[in-house]
């Protein structure tokens, strides 16, 4: 079943939870690692990550600099169909805007549909590290309005060169991400909004949200969407806090806001050990709280770690 199919037909909350690829070199097996720890809660779907080539530097003999471009995570498309033949489960590789041309995107969805896979999650993606702007591939889309277009198309057996025929349609499933606290580039939040309708009346499925630590902040984004006529469901996205760098990374990093409460708690502690421990208790509370208030289900970013992932859906499921 496709992950909206999933949603309708789900008799409770749903349990769902997000992986990286392994680094270039590593083992699956670590990924697998981390998959049984969490099969005990009847995970409904897996979503994969997906990273575009970055340019990285290094120094020559001569004292010059080499220019060289890398993916330091490929894979995500083999990795996501491994995962679903060996564990019998829907996988949700991310389709990204961002380094990709429209080409390779048409060959990726090709990919997946050769291998079952009938889920993704569409971004855009970030810029480029040290790019303070997005700047697509040439021949590569813009936005992620324009990547679901693309992938609506194959729904319909259209592909990018016309002269293809007796073509069988696809039945791609997509998500797309919501912001909460609106995405960082974004004038405002009712533009942010604005933006997500078109991407559902696009064809999106449903919407997975950035995390984000106060639950007011979900809801309120929610009900704004359901007032502005987004009907789909909309997943809460929880990241559990890990580290005491946290506090400060994540909301550079992801432009969200962290409630005092949550900062004073993990400021005040002296390890990452006694951070994890509060990021979990953190996690849980906002789980129960969200569960009452009838989501569709809790999507987890693990970042690989699965021992406080376990903990949080055990007390709250």
């Amino acid at each position: 079943m496709t992950v909206i199919e999933i949603i309708k037909n789900a008799k409770k909350p749903l349990f769902t939870f997000e992986l990286l690829p392994p680094l270039k070199g590593h083992s699956i097996e670590r990924i697998y690692a981390t998959i049984d720890r969490l099969m005990e809660f009847e995970p409904a779907y897996i979503n994969f990550t997906s990273h575009r080539n970055e340019t990285v530097y290094s120094d020559r003999a001569d004292g010059l600099a080499e220019k060289k471009i890398v993916r330091r995570r490929p894979g995500t498309i083999a990795l996501a169909a491994a995962v679903k033949y060996k564990y019998n489960i829907t996988v949700v590789p991310h389709l990204l805007c961002g380094g990709f041309t429209k080409d390779e995107t048409e060959n990726a969805l090709i990919e997946m549909k050769f291998l079952g896979i009938d889920d993704m999650l569409a971004l855009r993606g970030d810029p480029p590290k040290g790019a303070r702007t997005f700047i697509p591939e040439q021949n590569g889309h813009a936005n992620t309005l324009a990547l679901v277009n693309q992938i609506m198309d194959m729904n319909h057996g259209q592909y990018l060169e016309n002269s293809h025929s007796n073509t069988t349609p696809a039945n791609f499933c997509v998500g797309v991400a919501g912001y909460p606290e609106k995405h960082f580039e974004a004038p405002n939040l009712q533009a942010d909004i604005d933006n997500l309708k078109k991407k559902v009346d696009a064809g999106a499925s449903y919407v997975v949200t950035q995390m984000f630590f106060d639950n007011n902040k979900f809801i309120q984004f929610t009900d704004k969407c359901r007032n502005n006529g987004i009907t789909v469901p909309i997943i809460p996205g929880l990241k559990p806090i890990s580290a005491v760098s946290d506090i400060n990374l994540l909301p550079q990093t992801f432009h969200i806001d962290l409630p005092s409460d949550l900062f004073n708690a993990i400021a005040a502690c002296k390890t990452d050990d006694e951070a994890r421990e509060v990021g979990i208790e953190w996690a849980a509370m906002q789980s129960k709280e969200l569960l009452k208030t009838g989501v569709p289900g809790i999507h987890y970013y693990t970042l690989g770690r699965s021992d406080n992932v376990a903990r949080i859906v055990k007390a709250a499921f």
